[in-house]
């Protein structure tokens, strides 16, 4: 399949598959003309790929558990540290949620005077408050 099949059929860019290929993530199989052709389970890698990604991995994350072009090489352990990073993500996001709305519609005079704010803006001041 060539390079504008696989970018019609999987969403991807020509442009980031380019840059897939080489940061060694997926490899075409030869060329047509001047264009880069890919074998048919390129679709799949892709997927694989926007996958990996959505749950936050890295680019150089996602090629070490590619591994080669035929079988994947998922590393279970990896998976599970990712689940764990994301529960804590999440445990971050939903106190610093129920803090802001705490605040939107808290009675204290100004928010200054919120302890809730005041605490929300103690954590942030120590740094444990950080989307990364």
């Amino acid at each position: 399949m060539d390079i504008t099949k696989v970018a019609k059929k999987s969403g991807v860019a020509a442009s980031t598959l380019r840059y897939y290929e080489e940061r060694g993530l997926i490899h075409s199989i030869g060329r047509q003309g001047l264009r880069r052709v890919f074998d048919d389970n390129i679709l799949q890698r892709l997927a694989l790929i926007a996958l990996g990604q959505s749950a936050g991995f890295t680019l150089d994350e996602i090629a070490l558990m590619l591994g080669d072009q035929r079988k994947p090489e998922i590393d279970r352990a990896r998976l599970q540290q990712k689940a764990d990073e994301l529960d804590k993500k999440i445990k971050q996001l939903t106190s610093m949620r129920d803090g802001l709305r705490h605040v939107a519609v808290c009675s204290a005079p100004s928010h200054l005077e919120c302890p809730k704010f005041r605490r929300l803006m103690g954590l942030a001041a120590a740094g444990k408050l950080k989307s990364n």
